[in-house]
């Protein structure tokens, strides 16, 4: 195997651990916040109901009540992850973290970033949330700090938007990273397999695309059926098949092999609440799927980026 001197792990790919270690040579942990967004999706500005696999509850933290303070639920992040950790990112996380007003923004951030020990934010949104001065405000804290914009995609195939009810295009997506490009930020794209109707070339076109654009992480999990939603409801009645374990270890080591091998894996598996989960059942247990995926590379003798620059052309967008 070959692999680039910088990833300093044992793994195929670049995860995340490694890129911290590798920019500010310590352990760096994500402490997920939930500031008390909805989303345009849901509260009738874009549409209502949300994504098709979105049960629309938030954090854990909303099934308790009224929300701790920012800087609460930092304290708390802390006080777990310290052992592991010296430093640490807020990762503003449930819902859409742009969606408001840009004073009100400033206020959360700023909060966040007053912690102790705390070197930057990650802030999950939408494409069609990134007004002008949402962006500008972001770029001024990239001045400072390590910023993460995390754009939920899920698919460049509009078909499949429509059909998933994301509520934007794929063009929108494209706006947000030409907006986005170029200020000191750095891009995280969400994408799902297992997306219903997607053949597997569906899939790494959708991989291809993003290595050609000038994003800097990828977050990649399975589709999943949640009881309560319309996805839920779908898979209960026998509508829409769940992808198997062993179709979804191949394709995402499909996908990391045309990934550029600098570009950030921040997640390759993830599972739903325990109380409403529903299918694939074999996604319940994540290290399992890590443990898979990496095997399958190792069947290959393949890593990330391996097929990266034999990809026909580089798509050129703006």
């Amino acid at each position: 195997m070959t692999k680039p001197s910088f990833w300093k792990n044992n793994k195929r790919y670049y995860d995340l651990k490694s890129y911290w270690r590798n920019l500010f040579g310590c352990n760096v942990h994500k402490l997920a916040i939930d500031a008390g967004f909805t989303c345009p999706n849901r509260d009738g500005h874009v549409a209502t109901g949300g994504c098709i696999y979105c049960d629309g509850r938030g954090s854990t933290l909303r099934q308790h009540g009224e929300l701790p303070s920012i800087a609460d639920q930092i304290a708390s992040g802390k006080k777990y992850y310290k052992p592991s950790a010296s430093k640490f990112i807020a990762y503003f996380q449930t819902f859409t973290n742009t969606y408001a007003p840009v004073a009100g923004l400033q206020a959360l951030y700023d909060d966040a970033l007053a912690q102790e020990d705390i070197i930057g934010l990650s802030t999950g949104t939408r494409p069609d949330c990134l007004g002008s001065d949402v962006i500008e405000l972001l770029s001024g804290y990239a001045k400072k700090h390590h910023i993460w914009i995390e754009l939920g995609l899920q698919s460049i195939h509009d078909k499949t938007l429509q059909l998933i009810n994301r509520g934007h295009n794929f063009q929108q997506f494209l706006d947000a990273v030409t907006a986005l490009s170029g200020r000191g930020l750095n891009i995280c794209v969400h994408i799902i397999i297992g997306l219903p109707g997607e053949s597997d070339e569906d899939v790494l076109k959708t991989a291809k695309t993003l290595a050609a654009l000038p994003i800097q992480g990828i977050k990649i999990h399975s589709l999943l059926a949640l009881d309560g939603t319309p996805m839920g409801e779908l898979y209960k009645n026998g509508s829409i098949p769940m992808i198997s374990k062993e179709k979804y270890v191949a394709l995402t080591a499909d996908v990391l092999e045309v990934l550029p091998p600098e570009m950030v894996i921040q997640r390759l598996t993830a599972d739903g609440y325990r109380d409403i989960f529903l299918a694939p059942v074999w996604a319940g247990n994540k290290l399992d799927v890590l443990n898979s995926i990496n095997k399958e590379l190792e069947r290959r003798d393949s890593y990330q980026g391996k097929n990266y620059l034999v990809v026909p052309e580089k798509v050129t967008f703006f």
